[in-house]
């Protein structure tokens, strides 16, 4: 098969010569135009590597040929009842589309979410359908040929320090039942505690690579911590718990696999928010003499964390604590896009373009001047009523 075998597997005349098909084309999306920008010739990388440039520093027009990984692989239907595949490829700052039109089979076997694959073409930016690669041609990528951690995002910060961060405020919970229930998600040798710190805290958006659950919930915990001292009438102890153990249903709901990080069955039948509260409901009958009131007040914080039922969530926060951690974990989330799409930016770039999650463009007044750089992307926003 082409590309398996270490040949090129070609995407069609239009990828062949580096174009996007025309626009208007009947079954086809509007591309870039060719352009004359030549090969960047001076490598940032090892020169051992096919790596010349993390995506978030190419510009419209740049040649590439380097290994990307494949993060989502999707077989479409064309307008004239044809099919196309789209997919989507990364690296640790970001993800481009690319659409290819001929030899689906091949290039579908070969592109599988989660191999890498190296990948000849050009990087455009439509005005309209955002950044692309208008591919030439795709094969398997050759070990040796590239970093992994090219391609891989993680947390900012050292595992583990949030790990001894976590134990640290482990230690302050005063209540006894409380401190059973934690041990047995949180204890040095539990089964929970083994997939808690290396699974994802999502698929896209926020924290979407390995550890990031424990770097979201970390967060979201310590802030909860500080902001329960500050208003009255707040359970430290349950609203701590409770932001611990939100998000507990992921372990369940996403793979583990860090090259594809997907839903799983139950994640997709179930939900996280039911996962985790029968995972922590079960915990708790075993735990003799569990007070039924502290129960009920963990649980609720993770039945009610995403604050609405068009959310997601079963229930809407009805107590100070659950009102508490559906705020914060909603800021964790938040400000959680904004460092995604910090990393996606170019050098020198200070706006972002429309992001689903922040509902705009990200503004970052420290990576500029006072003046905008010119060539940024204008960014949509609502109009005033």
């Amino acid at each position: 098969m082409p590309g398996l075998r270490g040949r090129r597997a070609p995407i069609g005349r239009g990828a062949r010569e580096g174009l996007a098909p025309a626009a208007g084309a009947k079954g086809h999306s509007p591309g870039g135009e060719r352009g004359d920008v030549g090969v960047h010739s001076h490598p940032v990388r090892n020169h051992l590597y096919l790596q010349v440039m993390l995506l978030n520093e190419l510009i419209d027009g740049t040649e590439i040929d380097q290994v990307l990984l494949v993060r989502e692989a999707e077989r479409r239907q064309r307008r004239d009842g044809g099919e196309y595949l789209r997919l989507q490829l990364g690296d640790r700052t970001g993800a481009v589309a690319c659409m290819v039109w001929e030899e689906l089979v091949e290039v579908g076997e070969l592109a599988r979410a989660g191999v890498p694959v190296r990948v000849r073409g050009r990087y455009t930016v439509h005005p309209r359908f955002g950044p692309q690669i208008n591919l030439r041609s795709i094969e398997a990528a050759e070990p040796g040929t590239f970093d992994p951690k090219d391609l891989l995002d993680g947390p900012a910060r050292d595992i583990g320090q949030m790990e001894r961060e976590i134990r640290e405020l482990l230690g302050t919970i005063q209540e006894p039942h409380l401190r059973v229930l934690l041990e047995h998600v949180f204890g040095e040798g539990s089964e929970l505690w083994a997939a808690y710190r290396v699974a994802p805290a999502a698929k896209y958006y926020h924290q979407a690579y390995l550890h990031g659950l424990l770097e979201h919930s970390l967060g979201v915990a310590q802030a909860v911590s500080a902001i329960s001292a500050t208003f009255a009438g707040i359970d430290r102890d349950v609203a701590v718990t409770g932001a611990l153990l939100h998000d507990v249903g992921k372990l369940e709901a996403y793979t583990a696999d860090p090259q594809n990080i997907d839903l799983t069955d139950a994640g997709r039948l179930q939900g996280e928010i039911a996962l985790g509260y029968y995972r922590i409901r079960r915990l708790i009958e075993d735990i003799e003499g569990f007070p039924a009131e502290l129960a009920q007040a963990v649980a609720h914080i993770i039945l009610s964390h995403h604050g609405t039922l068009e959310h997601g969530s079963p229930v809407v926060p009805c107590t100070r604590e659950a009102t508490l951690v559906h705020m914060i974990d909603n800021l964790g989330g938040r400000l959680g896009s904004f460092d995604r799409l910090e990393k996606e930016l170019a050098p020198g770039r200070r706006w972002s373009g429309f992001d689903r999650a922040i509902g705009g463009g990200a503004f970052f007044a420290e990576r500029g001047g006072e003046q905008a750089q010119i060539g940024e992307p204008s960014v949509p926003v609502r109009e005033a009523a």
